[in-house]
């Protein structure tokens, strides 16, 4: 990432792939909201950001005057014919589309639907720290956080486990690659959708008990769901479903390694990780999603044009004052927590009871195995830009009971 050239003004030329961003925006967001809430840049063609938790929930409540059909941010602006699915429906979609294009996943997503990934998902985390054998210092994002939810997406979609490697790079590019020509993505979305219509064949003339099937055996507006559909939303399930919680483990895991008495506290009293998941995904949501604007209008002051991409940034509301009280500090106990880490409106995210089911799993067994470490080198670690934000390198020390 960070193929622009470096930020000097944030108010008026930021850019979320920025390294200065990616290794701490929180001081960046706390000088725009009190300087420039509503902050501005020429790249990408035009993008907005909202740093208030006001701002943010009133655009992402507003499906009138902004559109869901692209919600990561490039220089590419998919066109409005593509409205109201949008790229990969639903999280794309707008109204009227988008209600029953969400409602497909709803029972697939449900607490009970979900809760039976629990035992396979302890035993995987049980089998990826029994590979890290007795080593003094071990990498928790490369050799833990980013396999759980590979390993979970792919048994939940029926895809291949040993296309892992596969996975990732479809994340990458999609999610972290947005500098890249429009050559260069374009050929990359025609890979994973190449994946993807390979599978859903196999799919068709294979039924089994999976999420792709499950969807190519249902009906929208009572008509069967179409090849196109399903390759879309799989391909946003594949996307979303790995970054999102891969980052929010790895950051959980962060935390702690910095704070000792957390983590003693969590060890001491396993009754608080529920708790303490809630204030993780608070302070360290990792998504910030976007939306175009629909025609030229003025925003509290701002003059947005159309097709102009407005960045919703969760993680920024999560700290606002205004809003949260102590937002900067990571309290595990807090017991007033409504963040919008998930999301807010019409495209919350239907997969937050798996994701918190990851994490918990995630995090029982991590602290389980290892009840005391420490971060072995704070300048090792590295953080993911762009609009899902978690490390990507997070060397620890273990250290002995």
């Amino acid at each position: 990432m960070g193929l622009h050239d470096k930020v000097t003004d944030w108010a008026t030329d930021f850019d979320h792939t920025d390294e200065e961003w990616a290794a701490d925006p929180y001081p960046i967001w706390d000088e725009l909201r009190a300087t420039c809430p509503i902050a501005h840049t020429e790249r990408y063609g035009g993008v907005w950001l909202p740093t208030r938790a006001e701002d943010v929930a009133e655009i992402a409540y507003d499906t009138e005057r902004f559109t869901s059909r692209s919600v990561v941010v490039s220089k590419f602006r998919p066109p409005m014919e593509l409205a109201p699915q949008g790229i990969a429906p639903p999280i794309s979609s707008d109204p009227p589309f988008h209600k029953g294009a969400r409602r497909l996943l709803l029972p697939a997503f449900a607490p009970q639907a979900v809760a039976k990934y629990e035992e396979s998902t302890r035993a995987y985390c049980h089998e990826l720290i029994d590979a890290m054998g007795d080593a003094a210092v071990v990498d928790a994002a490369e050799g833990y956080a980013q396999f759980i939810p590979v390993r979970v997406i792919a048994n939940m979609l029926g895809l291949p486990e040993s296309d892992g490697d596969r996975f990732r790079g479809f994340v990458h590019h999609v999610l972290e690659g947005v500098d890249k020509s429009m050559e260069e993505r374009a050929a990359g979305m025609m890979e994973l959708f190449g994946y993807l219509e390979e599978q859903i064949e196999d799919h068709r003339a294979n039924p089994r008990d999976d999420l792709i099937t499950y969807l190519l055996q249902s009906e929208l507006d009572g008509e069967p769901v179409d090849g196109f559909h399903v390759a879309r939303t799989i391909g946003l399930l594949l996307i979303a479903g790995i970054d999102t919680t891969w980052s929010a483990i790895g950051a959980s895991i962060w935390h702690l390694a910095g704070h000792g008495d957390d983590l003693a506290r969590l060890v001491a009293e396993p009754e608080l990780l529920p708790m303490a998941i809630e204030e993780f995904l608070r302070a360290y949501a990792p998504v910030t999603m976007a939306r175009l604007v629909r025609e030229d209008m003025d925003f509290k002051g701002c003059p947005m044009k159309a097709d102009d991409f407005v960045l919703l940034s969760f993680p920024a509301a999560n700290r606002d004052p205004d809003a949260v009280e102590r937002p900067n500090e990571v309290i595990i106990d807090r017991e007033v927590n409504r963040h919008s880490a998930f999301g807010l409106g019409i495209h919350r995210c239907a997969g937050s009871h798996l994701a918190r089911l990851e994490m918990r799993v995630a995090l029982e067994v991590w602290l389980e195995r290892f009840p005391r470490f420490e971060l072995a080198d704070p300048d090792g670690v590295r953080w993911s830009g762009g609009q899902v934000r978690g490390p990507r390198e997070l060397p620890l020390r273990i250290l002995g009971s």
